[in-house]
């Protein structure tokens, strides 16, 4: 197989959690260029849209499929309709995920859980029910969790995203050694600071912006693009003896003191 080949999606299917902006979206994109069928994922159907006539605009092949990841019937329901319209799942990237920054003293139970549900369980939910088409069908797949610089390490106020995305870390590691055997490759994904909305506050507070700068020995925050090679190799041919790792893509951040 030649080195254009081993990066070769032509023919394949991506289903993208979260994908109606941010990471989700550039993901999404950067594996339709690649040759892809993607289908979109997102609760606002409205944002949705927009992101898909974006892509088909662009000339890709998408589709949309809106239902909340943390809704275990949602999730089967919605995998059953891509089994009734013929749709096979070859490519799962677990994207969807929400952040609440609050001290532990002052969290709710129910504010533990949620970010655990949508951040943890979700990647749990969406993956089996892929993986068992996958299995049935013998043909293999992949599929991509996202994690985070959190997945190794912590800072204060963000408890359950880190230990949600330290969970990640470990699920992929679980869905590689139970599914290897049928041809299935599970890696994760660990962004760094990336310029999201979710990270906005942090990118216009002056006093964080300079310390991510400082500490980054790329010396900047890193673009929801930067995701795109990474997720490409772990989507494609060119990764199909690389199993339950996380890859950083974080400009150096964690190899550095």
């Amino acid at each position: 197989m030649s080195a254009r080949d081993l990066f070769d999606l032509t023919g394949k299917t991506a289903l993208v959690t979260g994908s109606s902006g941010g990471l989700g979206l550039a993901m999404a994109r950067g594996l339709a260029e690649a040759g892809t069928a993607v289908i979109l994922n997102g609760r606002d159907e409205a944002k949705l849209a927009a992101a898909a006539q974006a892509l088909a605009a662009a000339g890709h092949q998408v589709t949309t499929s809106s239902f909340d990841v943390s809704d275990e019937a949602a999730i089967m329901a919605a995998f059953d309709g891509f089994d009734r319209a013929g749709t096979n799942i070859d490519i799962l990237v677990n994207n969807a995920g929400i952040q609440l920054r609050k001290p532990m003293v002052d969290l709710a139970a129910d504010e533990w859980r949620r970010v655990i549900e949508t951040n943890l369980t979700s990647a749990f939910m969406v993956g089996r029910e892929a993986a068992r088409r996958m299995i049935a069908r013998g043909q293999g797949g992949k599929i991509i969790n996202i994690g985070s610089l959190t997945s190794e390490v912590a800072r204060a106020t963000v408890a359950p995203y880190t230990a949600a995305k330290g969970g990640i870390k470990q699920l992929t590691r679980s869905m590689a050694a139970e599914w290897a055997v049928h041809g299935i490759q599970a890696n994760a994904i660990g962004p760094g600071y990336i310029v999201t909305d979710m990270n906005k506050a942090l990118v216009e507070d002056a006093k964080f912006d300079a310390w991510v700068r400082g500490r980054t020995p790329s010396g900047r925050w890193g673009m929801p693009d930067d995701l795109i090679g990474v997720a490409v190799f772990l989507a494609s041919p060119a990764s199909a003896y690389v199993n339950g790792q996380i890859i950083y893509v974080d400009g150096g951040m964690l190899a550095v003191l």
